[in-house]
């Protein structure tokens, strides 16, 4: 049986955009100072600054495994030509 690497990538790509939703946290204190506030507007703020800054390690660790896989499958491709 052939594995798909395509198959797998979607698959990780939808579980990641899924599990997006349920990744919202905060440290102990800022978790108690923005509870304290009557508002839940900076909370929310401070949630969507976690996820953006989470984003870019897997941007960074995902473009280093694409160029990897380029190198090495672009190699294959010479060597049978």
């Amino acid at each position: 049986m052939k594995f798909h690497y395509k198959h797998t990538i979607i698959t990780l790509i939808i579980t990641l955009i899924i599990s997006i939703q349920y990744s919202y946290g905060q440290c102990a204190m800022c978790r108690a100072v923005l509870e304290s506030e009557s508002g839940q507007s900076t909370a929310e703020g401070v949630n969507n600054g976690i996820i953006y800054l989470m984003i870019f390690p897997y941007l960074l660790i995902g473009g280093i495994a694409y160029f990897i896989y380029y190198q090495f499958f672009r190699a294959k491709r010479v060597k049978k030509a």
